[in-house]
């Protein structure tokens, strides 16, 4: 394969990624990688994202200006990332509202990136899922631009938001987002709650899948292990909103008024 197919199959790269190719046709020398990236970079064709990560801008392109894919760049990010969080929303086309901060679940550390307008942030693999073997329950794999990446699915997604509010943004986000979901594998859903072992977490998805009972089709069999788990004393949904709530007793959740009252929707 030729430098120029390469970087017409690759929106974003990294220098492992082309050295496989260079390899593979016999030129895996560092040399031989060295002098094609200062090349290309210098005709315009690449630019530098971070350490051995690269996008490719189309020919004709101003290196400068010509649009980046954000995804494939957190997707890039580590061989092992996942995107997820609000980040997931957002390639599902269910968030409420478009962030510059992306997010994924990798196990590998990585320092946060700022590139142009945009955020990268790693987030670490739930210890859990990471003991148990479960790193990639709901993760689907998706072609973009050619380039294949990773994201959390629906359902993996749903529950994330809620077990980390803190990465999607406010419970109106929140919110509104998961209710633009038209619909949840519930069993799924349940079984990922069950691998976290998050009491807390347990409460939230079910309180939120009964007060969307009859649009997501939720009934006894998928609230029931979800009680089973909720907490034994009052926690809040949200301990950095400690105001204004009221106990939902069924889930021994503190919800905040707004939730409760949806009142972020009102015109004042």
């Amino acid at each position: 394969m030729k430098m120029n197919e390469f970087l017409s199959r690759h929106a974003v790269f990294t220098v492992d990624e082309l050295d496989r190719i260079l390899s593979a046709r016999g030129s895996g020398k560092p040399n031989t990688r060295k002098s094609l990236l200062t090349y290309h970079r210098n005709q315009g064709r690449i630019v530098p994202v971070r350490r051995g990560l690269y996008a490719t801008v189309p020919l004709g392109g101003d290196p400068a200006s010509s649009p980046v894919d954000y995804y494939l760049v957190a997707a890039k990010m580590s061989e092992d990332a996942v995107l997820a969080y609000h980040t997931a929303l957002e390639f599902h086309g269910k968030a409420y509202s478009v962030y510059t901060r992306l997010h994924y679940v990798s196990a590998r550390k990585s320092l946060p990136l700022k590139f142009r307008s945009h955020e990268f942030a790693r987030v670490p693999v739930p210890d859990l899922l990471r003991k148990k073997g479960k790193e990639m329950f709901g993760v689907v794999s998706h072609k973009r631009s050619g380039v294949e990446l990773r994201v959390t699915n629906l359902e993996r997604t749903f529950v994330d938001v809620l077990d980390r509010p803190d990465l999607t943004g406010s419970w109106e986000e929140i919110w509104r987002s998961l209710e633009s979901v038209e619909f949840f594998d519930l069993d799924q859903v349940v079984e990922y709650v069950l691998l976290l072992e998050n009491a807390t977490t347990a409460a939230k998805v079910g309180f939120f899948l009964e007060q969307h009972k009859e649009a997501l089709m939720a009934d006894d069999s998928h609230l029931n292990p979800l009680r089973n788990l909720r907490p034994r004393q009052p926690h809040y949904l949200d301990r950095s909103r400690r105001k204004d709530c009221k106990l939902v007793k069924e889930w021994n959740l503190m919800i905040p008024a707004e939730i409760l009252n949806r009142s972020w929707g009102e015109v004042l």
